[in-house]
């Protein structure tokens, strides 16, 4: 698995809509208890996202699981529902690993996909989406990018509550 990931492309930091400070997050040990009753985890929780939180809605963690490489790999847990922005990469694709779990992923124009457990969800450069936990569930993914001074995160609007709150 580590050699899989040690191949595989970059991870993108993702966080929440609302300014907050690491004490407005559960504790690593509250989270570790939830995510067991969801199939548990083998990587990191990480710390809270706080620095990224204002493109997401809800509360993340983010555990980086390589640096200094040509391929980022990190670990984000999303906390009840909590998901991205929509946003666009630039200059690399991304590539969604589910760990634990329940969410969605959803390029612009198609039908949200399901992110279980073991889905592995590649967007394509340039493509417009969003992914996170499903309404009131907890998800962890890894996400996989390349590593560049080329490579860029572009952060849009919000996706829209009532369309999400209509997901299983």
């Amino acid at each position: 698995m580590k050699k899989l990931l040690a191949t595989m492309a970059a991870a993108c930091i993702f966080t929440t809509a609302q300014v907050a400070t690491a004490e407005d997050y559960p504790s690593v040990e509250e989270v570790q208890a939830k995510l067991s009753t969801a199939g548990g985890t083998i990587f990191p929780i990480g710390n809270p996202n706080v620095a990224y939180e204002k493109y997401f809605t809800g509360r993340t963690f983010y555990a980086p699981l390589t640096s200094g490489q040509s391929m980022n790999v990190g670990n984000v847990t999303f906390i009840d529902g909590a998901h991205t922005f929509w946003h666009i990469h630039h200059g690399t694709c991304q590539i969604l690993v589910t760990e634990a779990g329940a969410g969605y992923v959803q390029t612009w124009g198609q039908e949200p996909v399901k992110l279980i457990p073991g889905v592995v969800f590649t967007v394509p450069e340039g493509v417009k989406h969003w992914h996170g936990a499903a309404p009131g569930k907890m998800m962890q993914h890894l996400a996989i990018m390349q590593a560049s001074s080329e490579v860029s995160t572009e952060w849009l609007e919000p996706v829209d509550e009532k369309f999400f709150r209509s997901l299983e």
